[in-house]
């Protein structure tokens, strides 16, 4: 059994374990929101499982974005830097605007998000090689728009419906 983890501004973060969100609730970090019918008891107490819970604080804002795969991504509104067409993580690679092979680092300012028929056209050629420039020069992000959790309705819980978007 999995248990919805909303913000402190009821907005879906992720999906956690059942024992995590008890965990939360006996620490006072989160109040639940929606119970499942199950109980889990022990000797001193019982409790209906918790089915959706809400983090008690606003969480603070990193200073530092570290680098990823999904942050480039989200950094590149999930849009191939080439051809501009938008894509799910699985259709999105990263590519070196200068090659690895010619020196180029694994870097905020080097990478950028291509589909993988853009980055086999490009291959290890730099941009001005291939004649394929971004769309937008890969630089270092001060902020990233927010996660969402990826929920498919369809299989979600009738009690976490109401905190999905539709």
């Amino acid at each position: 059994m999995k248990t919805l983890l909303l913000s402190a501004n009821y907005f879906p973060i992720r999906v956690i374990s059942w024992e995590r969100a008890i965990k939360m609730r006996f620490e006072e970090t989160a109040d639940v929101v929606a119970e499942y019918a199950d109980e889990i008891s022990s000797p001193s107490v019982t409790w209906r499982v918790p089915a959706v819970i809400r983090e008690r604080r606003v969480a603070k804002v990193k200073q530092v974005i570290r680098f990823s795969r999904s942050n480039v991504y989200l950094r590149d509104g999930f849009r191939c830097q080439y051809c501009g067409q938008k894509l799910d993580a699985k259709g999105l690679t990263y590519d070196h605007v200068v090659p690895r092979c010619q020196g180029g680092k694994t870097e905020w300012t080097n990478i950028v998000a291509a589909c993988h028929a853009c980055n086999s056209k490009k291959g290890g050629l730099e941009a001005d090689e291939a004649g394929m420039f971004p769309l937008r020069a890969p630089v270092r992000p001060k902020w990233l728009p927010p996660r969402r959790a990826l929920i498919d309705r369809r299989s979600a819980p009738v009690e976490w419906l109401a905190f999905l978007p539709a």
